[in-house]
């Protein structure tokens, strides 16, 4: 077992953190939140004053943090996590970020003689405590094969994936959050348009899941009230992935469009939509609630 770091004990990195303690790792724990560090060591990680005391020593660090200015503040310069950890180290950020950050701090760690891999996340809350997320990695080779057996205790093996070099794992979430907003917004339009109709908002979700119209949204996170007890929309829309960070991530899926020469037109509008629907006080809620946005028309 290894002797990690874990950096961010927010809604994500908290129960994964703890994945990785019941999975027999050595784990420091570092956050702003004194409550979350409370959490942690009381379920047996150790807690240090500051990100990089943290690292002292570590074979690995993992990050989970809000943005890439948190990523790039923390893991450059005299004081940040690459003058650190040791050489020959590996660093997991599994944080959603821009793709030229995630290649900005890869070549610093490459500079320093540190094995860095962008490695961000799919599956939301409920996979993070249940420990099968899945990963979309972005590095070499070498540093992936380090990065499984450490990624492995946070998630399934069959969905820790090497998207390719530094930036593809970011790329690689981006585009499958656009998609994933996408077919939320369709999935909230069919079930309204049904429901309008006469139909049974269970029943048609039923109807769609056994043909053509299947997708992740009707399978494990209905948007519509009552039909899956488990999903957010049943709980107020809460807890779950916030409308505040789908708002981000297609922000970062439209960047990585218009930096790439590709037109994302369906990207946009639902960028817009989610948008529209933060403005209206919405942005802590989970982004199923886009539902409601049909509602009040």
């Amino acid at each position: 077992m290894a002797n990690l770091a874990f950096i961010g004990l927010g809604n994500m990195g908290g129960p994964m953190a703890r994945n990785l303690i019941e999975a027999g790792h050595k784990l420091t724990v570092f956050d702003l939140s004194q409550s979350a560090v409370d959490e942690l060591v009381s379920a047996g990680a150790h807690q240090a004053d500051t990100a990089a005391a943290a690292c002292s020593g570590a074979d690995a660090v993992i990050t989970m943090l809000p943005a890439g200015k948190h990523v790039a503040g923390i893991y450059l310069g005299e004081d940040g996590l690459l003058a650190s950890l040791p050489a020959g180290a590996l660093a997991l950020d599994a944080s959603t970020i821009d793709v030229q950050t995630a290649k900005q701090v890869a070549q610093a760690a490459a500079d320093a003689g540190i094995d860095f891999m962008d490695t961000p996340v799919s599956g939301g809350v409920a996979a993070a405590a249940a420990g099968t997320l899945a990963f979309m990695c972005g590095g070499t080779a070498e540093a992936f094969t380090r990065a499984k057996e450490i990624l492995s205790g946070m998630g399934n093996d069959e969905k820790i994936f090497h998207a390719g070099p530094s930036g593809a794992g970011q790329v690689a979430k981006a585009v499958n959050n656009m998609v994933l907003a996408i077919h939320m917004i369709g999935t909230s339009e069919a079930l309204a348009m049904g429901v309008a109709n006469g139909l049974d908002p269970a029943v048609l979700s039923e109807v769609m899941k056994a043909s053509s119209g299947n997708n992740w949204s009707l399978q494990v996170y209905n948007p519509w009230p009552g039909v899956m007890p488990t999903a957010p929309a049943s709980n107020d829309y809460k807890p779950g992935f916030m409308v505040d960070l789908m708002v981000k991530d297609l922000g970062l899926a439209s960047d990585l469009a218009h930096s790439s020469g590709v037109t994302n037109h369906l990207g946009q509008l639902a960028l817009e939509r989610f948008r529209t629907h933060q403005a209206a006080g919405n942005g802590g809620r989970d982004f199923s609630s886009i539902l409601e946005t049909l509602l009040d028309q």
